[in-house]
């Protein structure tokens, strides 16, 4: 029997509609940084008319509508389709025809506090230990004998928007050794590294990174007990084993990498003074459940999720880096005799220019609306802190 596809429904509430509704304790509130006070004004005007909006027209029955522009703010549950497509479409011409493992790496939650004070320091310092990590392993005989790499991805929350830093990586089956030719993992790439070395190696090296942060004055002083205290907890990383084939990872960790603290769809109620919304409770095995906060606690955890200023969140290394992936993948090609998948479209539609992206027309079901005008708002720029209040907050 055939599948039948759902069709999409707009979620009844919105995160941009509690920061509006609430803007004026955000705007007055010292608990926010100046960065995350213009992500969230970006937020609660996306797709309201403080943007502007453009006029759009079906060719097949004629229905003209007027939508509003969007923010395209990365920290935004509405803009990040059309990215999430075009990296993964990207992604798809650099996949190796091997095996890939998911690998997670994740902070202890006694680190919490600096993480909130000091999260570009911090972060920057994950991405650094999990890929020494990587590297370390991979080039040790025991383990791989080979350079390999890396894409990760930094998450900072966990499904009921506490803090809960970790980073998704999709690292390949293997590597390249210095004679250029290509040496699979252990068990011909069903098995990486032991998850309780790598375990070992993350730590040890998070924890000398934090001390020569510390020495460049870029993080606070620590008493040692902090430090003993990472050192007497085990620190497990979390390794999947690999899909049969590597577009099907791709597609799994996709779903990660432009992905927001909270989704529009998981909002349940919005009311005055609270916001009730759902999650998985993974200590409970991911069994779904409720949970109701205040709308000030709410922005507030969101708010701790918001990508710091020019911080990449999506960082590639090794052979799968930007300055050798060419290179990289065709030595790969030949050593394995096997082509690299390569994209079914140069020009996916998603990447059309703006005038030339074809829009589903809610009155005659056809793919044939297009826009035909622009309506600018009166100021251009980054919205200012006044076009937010009368006309949309409501």
């Amino acid at each position: 029997m055939a599948k039948v596809k759902r069709a999409y429904q707009s979620p009844r509430f919105t995160v941009g509609q509690v920061i509006r509704q609430h803007w004026e304790y955000v705007e007055n509130s010292v608990q926010f940084t100046a960065h995350q006070k213009r992500m969230l004004r970006a937020l609660a005007n996306c797709r309201t008319i403080a943007l502007g909006a453009h006029q759009i027209g079906c060719k097949a029955c004629g229905t003209v509508q007027l939508a509003c522009n969007s923010c395209r703010n990365r920290n935004c549950p509405n803009c990040q389709n059309r990215e999430r497509e075009a990296w993964l479409a990207a992604r798809t011409s650099e996949l190796l025809p091997v095996p890939y493992f998911h690998l997670v790496f994740t902070l202890p939650s006694t680190l919490n506090e600096l993480c909130l004070h000091h999260p570009k320091v911090m972060y920057g310092l994950l991405f650094e230990a999990t890929w020494y990590t990587i590297q370390k392993l991979g080039k040790d005989k025991k383990w791989l004998g080979a350079q390999t790499g890396m894409i990760a991805i930094l998450h900072t929350w966990g499904s009921n928007l506490s803090l809960h830093p970790h980073l998704h990586c999709m690292v390949p089956a293997g590597g390249l050794d210095a004679k250029g030719n290509w040496k699979h993992s252990k068990s011909k790439g069903k098995y990486l590294f032991n998850r309780v070395v790598m375990g070992k190696v993350f730590r040890a090296r998070f924890v000398k990174l934090m001390r020569k942060a510390i020495h460049k004055e870029q993080l606070p002083k620590l008493e040692e007990s902090i430090f003993k205290a990472l050192f007497e907890k085990e620190c497990i990383t979390y390794a999947k084993c690999p899909f049969n084939h590597p577009q099907q990872i791709l597609n799994y960790i996709g779903r990660y990498s432009h992905k927001i603290a909270i989704t529009n769809h998981r909002l349940l109620e919005v009311e005055e003074k609270t916001v009730k919304f759902s999650y998985k409770n993974y200590r409970k095995e991911g069994q779904k459940q409720e949970l109701t906060l205040s709308t000030q606690e709410f922005i507030r955890r969101f708010a701790m999720h918001i990508v710091p200023h020019k911080f990449i969140r999506i960082r590639h290394y090794g052979i799968l880096s930007n300055r050798n992936k060419k290179q990289a993948l065709k030595a790969v090609s030949i050593a394995l005799g096997k082509p690299i998948v390569t994209p079914i479209s140069k020009v996916p539609k998603f990447i059309l220019a703006h005038n030339e992206q074809p829009h589903f027309c809610p009155c005659c079901r056809k793919v044939t609306v297009h826009v035909i005008l622009d309506i600018l708002p009166p100021v251009r720029g980054s919205p200012s802190k006044k076009q937010i209040p009368k006309q949309i907050r409501s």
